[in-house]
């Protein structure tokens, strides 16, 4: 029986956040923490010129555990004898760790993800295949509307509204599918008048 995952999302703004391995799998982790916010440490003897260049703390060297002394999240993406060490010391310390292409050394599995009109939707195929999870997530991307801030918009309006009036949480899904609704059935209407 497979243990069911806990879904998060994390805010990293400002949180140190230490990465251990310097090549391509790293630097392709590097974008995410960075637009998240994080201040990312790199620790690797050798380091691509692709992180190099990044706004990142670099530590040319081999991973030491107290390295992670002041972490809030680690990822592990080196050689998988290096991934051991590195889940150890996180194990150690109470850190989740996404340990790269090996989830035996991971306790955090990172998704695919899609971001859209601040809407985010995350996939995990509970660190068994990324791949598919990647897959998942360019259907969910094609399956959003185009209109996703409208809805956004909408919610954000109504929302204030109900906290005023202390509409019940149950009532609000409700109302806010037939505010969306509402949306199209007017841009229907107005679709209709321009074809007289």
């Amino acid at each position: 029986m497979s243990q069911e995952l806990f879904p998060a999302f994390l805010k990293l703004r400002g949180r140190p956040v230490v990465v251990v391995g310097g090549g391509p799998v790293a630097a392709s982790k590097l974008e995410a923490l960075l637009s998240a916010g994080a201040r990312i440490t790199i620790v690797a003897p050798e380091i691509a010129g692709e992180i190099a260049s990044r706004p990142v703390r670099l530590e040319r060297r081999p991973f030491r555990a107290s390295d992670l002394d002041e972490a809030w999240f680690v990822v592990a993406a080196a050689p998988p004898a290096v991934n051991r060490e590195v889940a150890a010391a996180a194990e150690a310390r109470r850190l989740f760790v996404n340990a790269v292409d090996d989830p035996a050394h991971a306790s955090a599995y990172l998704g695919g993800v899609v971001r859209k009109d601040g809407v985010t939707l995350a996939v995990s195929t509970d660190g068994r295949a990324p791949a598919i999870a990647g897959l998942i997530r360019e259907g969910l991307e094609r399956l959003l509307p185009a209109d996703l801030d409208r809805w956004l918009e909408t919610a954000d309006a109504l929302k204030a509204e109900w906290r005023s009036r202390g509409v019940p949480m149950e009532q609000r899904r409700p109302a806010l599918l037939t505010a969306i609704n509402r949306l199209y059935d007017e841009r229907a209407a107005a679709g209709a008048g321009a074809e007289r």
